[in-house]
């Protein structure tokens, strides 16, 4: 008899074999980060990636972030300037994806980029990406690990729900610590902040010694899309307090049926943020409301998420 997919390993030394076998076959499977569970496949395998798109749903407009081990990884596949290197000694590995013009000889399959001339690249701190990267020998592309445009996935259950036998793999190392996705940055004359994230603008800021400037219309890395990270039920943010058949997420001194800290830790609020949104989308409610959460720091970065969340 078949075993059902996705199986679901915990991390260790025999997980990452298999998902490393999985990867040189010619496939994908979902791996734990420090900011969600991604969905890694070989990213100089054009139908590895087309596997990616196809078990996700996700537009092929819409670029994926190539991972690797260290910024010489990186190196062999993005032209660094001054900045790039400030921004990768500075928060590498970590949650900081860099946009970055793309070297005319790396060989990143072109479904990565959606087609544009820059590549999103990151160097990942969590064991598990770290070990599958060094286990495959490869660059590896991983956007998050769930359908396109729901919410994203904090935990390997989550990606079981939302991906079921669409992937033949899950390895589970718990929660993420972070809870929200990798700020993203586009390095050039004028660098921009293209998705807030763990690492702020300020952080950033003081390491290059300028301003960042905004994103524009054009999608040039993913989570710029105007509706994502989407529950199935309407959600109503900036809530004091629950109305008729709503699930309450609070923040601080607004109580709810969740909170993503009692305390107003911001921190703590971004590590629950996508799993306080799964279980108030499994509840028996027909609506989710969020309490307001301070635009300060990773405030930005949560705000960002809920807006396109609520967007339909």
């Amino acid at each position: 008899m078949t075993a059902p997919n996705p199986r679901i390993l915990p991390y260790g030394e025999a997980a990452i074999a298999d998902a490393a076998a999985i990867i040189a076959a010619g496939r994908c499977v979902a791996t734990p980060t420090e900011t969600v569970y991604g969905l890694a496949a070989d990213a100089t395998n054009a139908e590895a990636v087309a596997g990616i798109y196809a078990a996700k749903g996700r537009p092929s407009f819409n670029p994926l972030i190539v991972h690797v081990a260290d910024r010489r990884a990186a190196e062999a596949i993005a032209m660094f300037d001054r900045d790039a290197r400030a921004l990768a000694d500075a928060f590498w590995p970590g949650p900081l994806t860099l946009v970055l013009p793309l070297r005319p000889d790396a060989p990143i399959a072109g479904l990565v980029t959606a087609g544009l001339s820059t590549v999103a690249i990151r160097v990942p701190q969590h064991r598990a990406m770290q070990a599958l990267l060094a286990a495959t020998g490869k660059p590896l592309a991983a956007p998050s690990a769930n359908a396109s445009g729901s919410i994203s996935p904090t935990r390997a259950a989550h990606v079981a729900a939302s991906l079921a036998d669409r992937i033949p793999l899950i390895i589970d190392d718990g929660a993420t610590s972070g809870g929200i996705e990798s700020t993203i940055v586009a390095v050039g004359a004028q660098p921009r902040l293209l998705r807030p994230g763990p690492v702020s603008a300020e952080a950033i800021e003081r390491e290059i010694g300028r301003w960042l400037g905004g994103s524009g219309d054009a999608i040039e890395a993913p989570g710029q899309l105007a509706s994502h990270y989407a529950p199935r039920k309407p959600l109503r943010l900036n809530a004091t307090e629950a109305r008729d058949g709503e699930w309450l997420i609070g923040f601080g001194a607004v109580d709810g049926d969740d909170t993503l800290s009692a305390t107003g830790d911001l921190t703590q609020a971004a590590a629950r943020l996508f799993d306080a949104l799964h279980r108030a989308d499994a509840s028996d409610r027909a609506a989710i409301a969020v309490a307001v959460v301070p635009e300060d720091g990773i405030g930005l970065a949560i705000n960002d998420r809920l807006k396109r969340a609520a967007t339909r």
